[in-house]
């Protein structure tokens, strides 16, 4: 299990600082009023003006030819490897990835692949990695079709591709006729913190995606980009699926908003994310990961209490967070201030103190 959430208790006090995750943002005011001032229309016949526009300016971005809004990350995920794939096929990622440890099974169960999990530190394998889990193309073993990279890595950390590790990938991935597939949940965390613009940090890249309803504070959706060609087929995956919708520019227009708005203020969540291990790191006891972007693992162990401790005691105090693959992750995100971080760092340097 990687990801626990806390338990639901009816007596717990109100949550004041939630650092569950960066989908737990709520829409501002801005953007709801964007929402409900959004031109409309019929989604699944491409007559909605708001959701074109969206997928023109994600298209442009990323430098794709084309690209479709899906109501969840994971559809695209999904939807890719449906189209990249065939029943039997194998798709490479990296044991932690969100393909394998998020979605429920769900290549497995609708397309029929397996998942071959690579090793590496952070939540990323290396391009060495990646040549050597590589065979010879043989009736007795799966063809190899896919490979995915998770831009930024979640259970790695919050971390980083390195654009020369990404372009190694590709590199490789091309040689062996393979395609390539950026899962790109918090890919704008990434070029933020890089200076890399989206368009080159996903150049080579077959499909990538980014997702609305994290860090960039819209209340749902992903737009996956690639070649006309392929997103004509993800447009009949999402067909099948059910992710066709109506009047989808009421949420086309806060992801519009996020692009205008959002963006660039997520340096904020990173500066903050880095005041936060830094406080943490000050407490005896507490071992942190050092954050690249808006994610920080901690382990209380060393100061004498359980992470699944800690993370009870925080939410007797109005905090929320959660066990990730045995250690606590906090996200910072748009509705998670300054001040919210110091008090957090508080409550729980006074909880290894008390032990309560």
């Amino acid at each position: 299990m990687h990801y626990t959430p806390p338990p639901r208790d009816p007596k717990a006090p109100p949550i004041r600082i939630n650092l569950l995750s960066d989908t737990q943002t709520r829409p501002t005011p801005g953007m709801r009023e964007a929402m409900a001032k959004a031109e409309v229309g019929d989604e699944q016949i491409g007559d909605d003006p708001s959701v074109n526009l969206l997928c023109e300016r994600v298209a442009d971005l990323l430098g794709k030819e084309a690209a479709v809004f899906m109501p969840s990350g994971t559809m695209c995920n999904v939807a890719a490897t449906l189209v990249h794939c065939r029943p039997g096929d194998e798709i490479l990622a990296h044991e932690t990835a969100h393909v394998i440890a998020r979605e429920g099974g769900a290549h497995a169960a609708l397309g029929g692949f397996q998942i071959m999990p690579l090793k590496g530190a952070d939540g990323k394998f290396s391009p060495e990695t990646f040549q050597a889990a590589l065979h010879p193309r043989s009736r007795y073993q799966p063809p190899q079709t896919v490979v995915s990279v998770e831009q930024t890595a979640n259970i790695g950390g919050g971390t980083i591709w390195k654009k020369a590790d990404l372009d190694a990938v590709v590199k490789i991935a091309k040689e062996n006729g393979m395609a390539t597939h950026m899962d790109g949940a918090r890919l704008l965390n990434a070029t933020v913190a890089t200076g890399i613009s989206p368009r080159d940090m996903t150049a080579g890249w077959d499909s990538a995606w980014i997702d609305f309803s994290k860090g960039l504070g819209a209340p749902i959706g992903g737009v996956i980009a690639g070649s006309r060609e392929f997103i004509d087929e993800v447009w009949r995956w999402k067909q099948r699926l059910g992710g066709s919708m109506r009047q989808a520019g009421v949420c086309a227009a806060a992801c519009l908003y996020a692009l205008d708005h959002n963006v660039d203020r997520l340096a904020d969540d990173h500066a903050n994310a880095r005041a936060l291990a830094r406080g943490l790191s000050q407490i005896e006891g507490i071992e942190v990961q050092e954050p690249e972007t808006n994610l920080v693992f901690f382990k209380p162990d060393g100061a004498g209490i359980s992470g699944e401790k800690m993370v009870a005691a925080l939410r007797k105090r109005g905090v929320l967070l959660a066990m990730m693959d045995g250690r606590i992750r906090a996200c910072a995100h748009l509705d998670v201030t300054a001040a919210m971080i110091e008090e957090m760092v508080t409550h729980v340097r006074e909880i290894v103190r008390t032990q309560v």
